[in-house]
Formats: C-alpha cells, sequence, structure tokens
C-alpha cells in the first residue's frame, strides 16, 4: 500500500500509540490535540500491560525497569488489617504521565498540534475532510479518532451511542513513599493491595514519582476507591467542583469540593484497614473519575476508525483500557502492512477489534458487579487477574 496521509484526531495515549506506529510504517502522520496545552494527568496509575508498554520497549529501546513498577504479589486485607488472602502474581505499574512523556519523546512535537480540536469529518470520494473547531480543515486519507470518552468524531457518527454511568465512580489519589509510616511501606511496597467489602473496594499499589523516579523510597502509593453513588442528584453534586462547575467525566486534584473530600477522608477512617486508610487520608488532592460503559456497533466508518475510548470504554477492573487503545493501534498497524487496499485493511481490522472490545466491556462489567452490587468478590479468584484479552495475560515480559 502506498504511504497515506493520517489525521489522529485526540493526542492522548491512544492517539501517539497510532501516530508512532502509523509513522515508523512510512505514513505522513499528524496529531490534532483540543488541548492548547500538553496533556497531564497529576497522580494517574495504570496498570502496565504489554500493550501497553510494547512500543517503547521494542520500538523506543527504552527499559521497561526505568518506566514501571514491579509488583511481586496480590494481597487482600481483612478489616483490622490482618492478611487474608496473599497470591504470588507479577504485575507492572506506571503512570499516566511517565508513559505519555516518553511516547511524545518518541513521536515529537513538530507533527502534535495543540488547540486543534475537531468539529466533524466528511467523507469524500477520495478522502475525507476534518473540519477544527476554529474552522480550518485538513483533508486525509485516514482519520483516526483517538478523542475519548467525549469524542466529537463518535457523536456525530454514532450519535445514539451514549456513555452508559455504571453507578459508581472512583476516588483516586497519591501520596509520596517518604511521607507513609515505614511499616505499610514495608508490607505492601511489593504489592497491589485490595480491601473488599460491601457495595465497594480499594486497591493500592506504587507507581513512578511525577518526575518519573522508579526507586525505592521515590516512588507514589497509589490508590483507586469504587463507590456506588445514584445517578442524577448525588452523582451531580459528586461532580460538582469547587467552582460550582459540574463535571462529566472528572474532577481533577484541588478541585474536588471540600464537603466530599472530608466525607471520603472520614469513610476512609471508619470503614478501611489502618493500612490502607493512612494512604487515602493522606493524599492532600484526591480527584474523581466517573465509570463508564461505552460500546459501539462499528468502529469503521468509511476511511474513519474509531480507536481506545471513542470506541469502547471498558471499566479500570481489567487494568487493560490504555492496553486496548494501544492494541488498537497495534492492530490498524499490522493490518495496514498486510493489506493491498485501505478498505480490506479498515474492514479486517474492524471486525477484530469489534470483537476484543465487546469481550473486554463484558469482562469488565462483570467484575465491577461482583464488587459493587453483587458481593461475591472471592479473592484469590483467577477471573479477577488483569488482562487484556484474557484473565491473566498481564505477566511482565509475556
Amino acid at each position: 500500500m502506498s504511504p497515506l496521509k493520517i489525521a489522529v484526531i485526540g493526542g492522548s495515549l491512544g492517539g501517539v500509540s497510532a501516530a508512532c506506529l502509523l509513522r515508523d510504517a512510512g505514513h505522513e502522520v499528524d496529531v490534532y490535540e483540543r488541548s492548547p496545552v500538553e496533556l497531564e494527568q497529576r497522580g494517574a496509575g495504570i496498570g502496565f500491560l504489554k500493550a501497553s508498554y510494547r512500543y517503547l520497549v521494542e520500538r523506543a529501546g527504552i527499559d521497561l525497569d526505568a518506566i514501571s513498577i514491579s509488583t511481586s504479589d496480590i494481597i487482600y486485607l481483612g478489616r483490622n488489617d490482618e492478611i487474608v488472602h496473599q497470591s504470588h502474581h507479577p504485575y507492572r505499574f506506571s503512570s499516566w504521565n511517565t508513559v505519555y512523556q516518553r511516547l511524545m519523546e518518541s513521536f515529537g512535537r513538530d507533527r502534535y498540534h495543540l488547540n486543534k480540536g475537531s468539529s466533524r469529518v466528511d467523507e469524500k470520494d477520495h478522502s475525507v475532510s476534518v473540519t477544527f473547531e476554529d474552522t480550518s480543515s485538513v483533508d486525509v486519507d485516514l482519520v483516526v479518532a483517538a478523542d475519548g470518552i467525549r469524542s466529537t468524531t463518535r457523536h456525530q457518527l454514532l450519535p445514539d451511542v451514549v456513555p452508559q454511568y455504571a453507578g459508581y465512580v472512583a476516588w483516586r489519589g497519591t501520596v509520596a513513599e517518604e511521607d507513609l509510616p515505614s511499616d505499610i511501606v514495608a508490607r505492601l511496597g511489593d504489592a497491589i493491595t485490595y480491601y473488599v467489602f460491601a457495595n465497594s473496594h480499594i486497591l493500592m499499589y506504587p507507581i513512578p514519582a511525577l518526575d518519573g523516579s522508579v526507586d525505592k523510597g521515590q516512588r507514589l502509593f497509589n490508590f483507586v476507591w469504587y463507590r456506588n453513588y445514584l445517578d442524577g442528584g448525588d452523582l451531580d453534586d459528586l461532580m460538582t467542583d469547587v467552582d460550582g462547575e459540574l463535571r462529566s467525566v472528572s474532577v481533577p486534584p484541588g478541585a474536588v469540593a471540600k464537603h466530599h473530600v472530608d466525607e471520603m477522608r472520614a469513610t476512609a477512617h471508619a470503614r478501611l484497614p489502618r493500612s490502607i486508610s493512612e494512604v487515602v487520608r493522606r493524599v492532600e488532592q484526591p480527584f474523581l473519575q466517573v465509570v463508564y460503559d461505552i460500546e459501539v456497533p462499528r468502529m469503521r466508518h468509511g476511511k474513519t476508525c474509531l480507536i481506545g475510548d471513542a470506541a469502547f470504554a471498558v471499566r479500570p477492573h481489567a487494568a487493560a483500557g490504555t492496553a486496548k487503545a494501544a492494541e488498537d493501534a497495534w492492530s490498524l498497524y499490522r493490518h495496514l502492512e498486510r493489506s493491498e487496499s485501505l478498505d480490506t485493511a479498515l474492514t479486517n481490522w474492524e471486525s477484530d477489534q469489534l470483537a476484543l472490545g465487546a469481550s473486554l466491556l463484558s469482562r469488565t462489567r462483570s467484575i465491577g458487579a461482583r464488587s459493587q452490587t453483587d458481593n461475591n468478590w472471592e479473592p484469590g479468584d483467577p477471573e479477577l487477574i488483569f488482562g487484556l484479552h484474557t484473565p491473566g495475560d498481564a505477566e511482565p515480559g509475556s
């Protein structure tokens, strides 16, 4: 196939991963990001599955140990802070900022265009036109829409597909390892640690520091706490920030209303094991992310394709959201390399990725229900192991 002119809409992890791969294949690639400044997610830890780190390790030549932290065990605590289950299972964890910065170094900034939100795409006979919010436009051979949960591209092409609230949110935050009691660090610093109780669960694990450091003593401890809120008034009140703005997807650090932060800390003190409660209550600026499901019937629309959360937004319980976006990009790269025509490549790519997205969404819905409503989460159940394609395909170096 001849080299293509490609517009990637959305410059987060999935978009930059796609841009790097397609650029490496010889295509002319530009990334268009709606934000006026480079992206940042303070304190967001990610499960680092192979699809997520594959480009950085295989193509950029980065040492996996330089951008992630390896843990050896899965630990469950009881209410009195005792260990009620422990099993050996290796995981990798990184931070959103660490991965984004390394991908940006790989792609470069010359063709990464800020303040370029897409307003619509229009199919033409032999190209597709992208019109931006500033009324400028560009004609390309292929559009890769990686513009996330609030995708304007998906809204235009599939207006009936809207995010479905899962019934709960993720409270999140980080605290410096050096600011935690030494006994907690020694006990839980080489593990992912869970506590499961009625209609809720929380987990924590170490991630790189904001400057990317992975050295012990300089890392961050990251927590994710899933809590149920009724749709409507309860959720709206929670998502109204300190300035009175109602947020639809997330409330960033420093913007969560004080009375909600105070309630969260009080609940942590009253209901969580000491080791986890100490982490939660020491976080200065916790933040919120609403858990949504998005499922699309199509990922390919002429010469436009949807990847990552723009297509399937899956619950975080398999630690595979970032990996799925990266795998969408790798799959697109492979099909473009193998096919003689763009139409054949996109048709085959869509078939593969629709199956993956639907399977992963179904699995994460099931896992979420086990803790948030059904109360039948069992520590040690192999179905709860992280993984993209199946539970347990997350082993470092696999």
